[in-house]
């Protein structure tokens, strides 16, 4: 009887290890880092640049640096910094619908007039907001995305036109 105990005690420890085993090599995945242009702003005259890298199959942070190159289309933004953590809800490795939390720290023209002449008066400010989109990446690890959010400007908000900061656009990027 000692002996069929034994047995059941080494045949439990030896299938239980392999089952661990097995969980842990599931579970080790490959991170990505990618690249991205935002091409609708590009041809507004803005340009956007993000980075973003994976932490597992269903999430990844990131960050985009937003600055004007047309001045006299954008003359009301100076720059935005927009760190962002996205949560993924597609059947592919961190692809397919997602929702964004973002912080924004933003430098806009506040005191816009039509009638008078005045002078610029950019203030910088840190909104919080969210976004939701789509990305879809090909096998060779190009990646498309459109995608839109709004935030909420907390601190110098008093007297001005910009309290609520939009996000938003059609990525272009490469992953590897």
């Amino acid at each position: 009887m000692k002996k069929s105990i034994l047995f059941y005690l080494i045949v439990f420890l030896v299938s239980s290890s392999m089952f661990s085993q097995e969980t842990i090599e599931n579970t080790s995945t490959k991170n990505f880092n990618e690249f991205k242009l935002n091409g609708l702003y590009l041809i507004l005259g803005v340009f956007e640049a993000s980075y973003e890298t994976t932490l597992n199959d269903e999430s990844a942070v990131g960050i985009s640096v937003l600055l004007p190159i047309d001045n006299a289309v954008n003359s009301d933004i100076k720059y935005a910094i927009s760190p962002y953590y996205r949560f993924y809800f597609g059947e592919k490795y961190a692809a397919g619908f997602f929702v964004e939390g973002f912080g924004m720290l933003n430098s806009t023209n506040r005191n816009i007039d039509l009638f008078e002449d005045n002078e610029d008066d950019f203030r910088t400010d840190f909104a919080l907001g969210f976004a939701v989109g789509g990305k879809w990446v090909t096998k060779k690890g190009f990646s498309i995305e459109i995608f839109g959010g709004i935030g909420r400007n907390l601190f110098n908000n008093e007297g001005t036109d910009y309290d609520i900061v939009g996000k938003g656009g059609v990525n272009l990027g490469y992953r590897f």
